[in-house]
């Protein structure tokens, strides 16, 4: 019997975070902006307090929550990464978890870069160059540049035309993901500068360019990840 009820609090939980998500985005609330507190979603989805407790812990573990003591959950995500095969988007350490993926992109990125610049075709540069005008216009506009900054990221791997990088573009969501989730648009003008610095590079079909350009781009990140590492 015990089993049963544990397992039914389960889907409960599983079926609440879903909700409180669905909500989430139906209301349009951006980053930065705080949620209704437990009472007030515990009447709202018609569940006890600590099931609310439990949908909002997991939509903390995917970067879409932050609970701040004293002051309330607030978004900081409003993208839910369903590319995530190796199970990141788990790991409690944030902070620690960017800084591993950035080694990771460091190794990576700037060398896709480079094949970008090589194989981009037209049809691929044009693309490239939309999704790098979107991210800017969404950046400034205030709202949650995410899910653009990540396609840019893809559309990158894509002009590579490597079919095993764009298997690998997963690991790179999830790092732009994470990332952004905890420097809440602090490298706003840094990001649409480098960005522009990849795209003229992979256009003017210097990979060397390219490579530096993604490298710069990473850097900036990286730095400012580690500033706020040592605020902690």
């Amino acid at each position: 019997m015990y089993q049963f009820e544990k397992m039914d609090k389960k889907l409960l939980g599983d079926r609440i975070e879903e909700e409180l998500m669905r909500y989430i985005l139906e209301e349009s609330m951006e980053v930065g902006q705080k949620i209704p507190n437990e009472f007030d979603l515990a009447k709202r989805f018609g569940v006890g307090r600590s099931t609310i407790r439990e949908a909002v812990k997991g939509l903390v573990s995917k970067g879409i929550l932050e609970v701040r003591r004293g002051s309330g959950t607030y978004v900081v995500g409003t993208c839910l990464s369903d590319n995530d095969p190796l199970g990141l988007s788990k790991l409690q350490d944030k902070y620690k978890l960017a800084l591993e993926l950035f080694e990771v992109r460091l190794m990576m990125e700037p060398e896709i870069a480079a094949q970008a610049a090589e194989y981009a075709t037209a049809e691929d540069l044009q693309q490239l160059q939309k999704l790098r005008d979107e991210v800017e216009l969404v950046y400034r506009s205030g709202k949650d540049h995410i899910p653009k900054d990540i396609e840019f990221h893809t559309c990158i791997a894509r002009c590579s035309r490597n079919r095993v990088v764009e298997m690998l573009v997963p690991i790179i969501n999830t790092a732009v993901m994470t990332f952004a989730n905890l420097t809440h648009r602090t490298l706003m003008n840094e990001t649409i500068e480098t960005h522009r610095s990849i795209v003229d590079a992979i256009i003017d079909q210097d990979p060397v360019g390219a490579r530096c350009a993604m490298i710069m781009h990473l850097t900036y990140n990286r730095q400012a990840l580690v500033r706020l590492l040592k605020e902690q």
